[in-house]
């Protein structure tokens, strides 16, 4: 178990974050025998293996341990905004301390009675050109298997982080932690993560003391994990909602009258809406273009059926009070708190 503690200071200074370099990292274990753990990623990235296969996948696929799916804790650093781009990302990861890499590796595969992967293995000698290669090899792979899929992606990350952002306001912490992942448990200003693995059996005390807890959305995770190091930044990964809409397409239900009053496109938007989305999601989920969806969403948004909330670059929308309670009423049910 770790615990993690947190006063009132640290627990107003938590934040939320997404990471390009971290979902490139931890997507690498959909290539390896941890795959059946992400059945809707795997499907999501079925097309790109070809792709794959012709970049140095011996060196990508290495930096994933085979008995759990860790990582090491170099390769997915906190991100230091709350949206980074992966071109910075990527030139901290190659302005990273060559000697740190020898030591992370040793970390990720030494408690699970694994040997450091012979290709890694072979490029401790020297340490610069084995982080630089590793870079590289990851910018490529950014490139022609993460970057097509990104916007959908980036998506998803960005609806989990309005969601949990609304949930902390309206609930608290408490119901915020529990409903992130049944292995986090809060009482009494301590964050619990009840864990698995070499460690289980042991209890990590570990006070926030200033240093700002930082929770990350992925996709590419089923649970909760944190770093491997004690002393590393506090930092919590935990699954992303919604990756089941990567790959499927369900037809959205829709009252009869609604779709008689506002006309079947835009009914079916609505019927999306219950949840944040952002209009490359709703395109992607409709199988449509963005214009489509923008010029719909205007016009519902211009009939106050419509909510919109920025986080950072990007808008999502949500039903207003008004067309909650209007499909509600359609559907003969009490429509739900806004």
């Amino acid at each position: 178990m770790i615990r993690f503690r947190l006063g009132l200071a640290d627990l107003a200074a938590t934040s939320f974050a997404y990471s390009p370099l971290q979902e490139t990292v931890l997507s690498l274990r959909i290539w390896g025998p941890h795959s059946p753990r992400m059945p809707h990623m795997k499907n999501a990235f079925a097309n790109t293996r070809p792709a794959f296969e012709q970049l140095d996948h011996e060196l990508l696929t290495a930096l994933v341990a085979r008995r759990r799916y860790w990582v090491p804790d170099l390769l997915t650093p906190r991100p230091a905004v709350p949206a980074p781009d992966i071109r910075a990302e990527l030139a901290a990861l190659r302005a990273t301390d060559p000697a740190l890499l020898g030591p992370g590796l040793e970390q990720t595969f030494a408690p699970l009675g694994e040997p450091v992967p012979p290709r890694l293995a072979a490029g401790l000698h020297d340490p610069a050109g084995l982080l630089a290669d590793i870079a590289d090899a990851l910018e490529s792979y950014w490139n022609v298997c993460l970057l097509p899929l990104w916007p959908r992606l980036r998506s998803l990350l960005e609806t989990d982080l309005a969601h949990r952002a609304r949930i902390l306001a309206e609930h608290g912490a408490g119901l915020l932690f529990t409903g992130i992942s049944e292995r986090l448990t809060w009482q009494n200003g301590i964050l619990s993560i009840h864990r698995r693995g070499p460690w289980a059996s042991t209890t990590d005390d570990i006070p926030i003391d200033g240093r700002r807890l930082l929770l990350t959305p992925s996709c590419f995770v089923d649970g909760v994990s944190t770093m491997l190091g004690r002393d590393a930044p506090p930092h919590i990964v935990y699954t992303t909602r919604g990756t089941a809409l990567l790959t499927e397409r369900h037809e959205p239900t829709t009252p009869h009258a609604l779709e008689c009053l506002l006309g079947r496109p835009r009914a079916r938007l609505l019927a999306l809406l219950a949840e944040p989305a952002t209009t490359t999601e709703l395109a992607h989920r409709l199988n449509v273009t963005p214009a489509a969806v923008s010029q719909h969403l205007s016009a519902l948004a211009a009939a106050r059926l419509l909510d919109r909330t920025r986080h950072g670059r990007h808008v999502h929308h949500r039903h207003s009070p008004l067309s909650s309670a209007l499909h509600h009423a359609q559907n003969d049910t009490p429509p739900a708190s806004p």
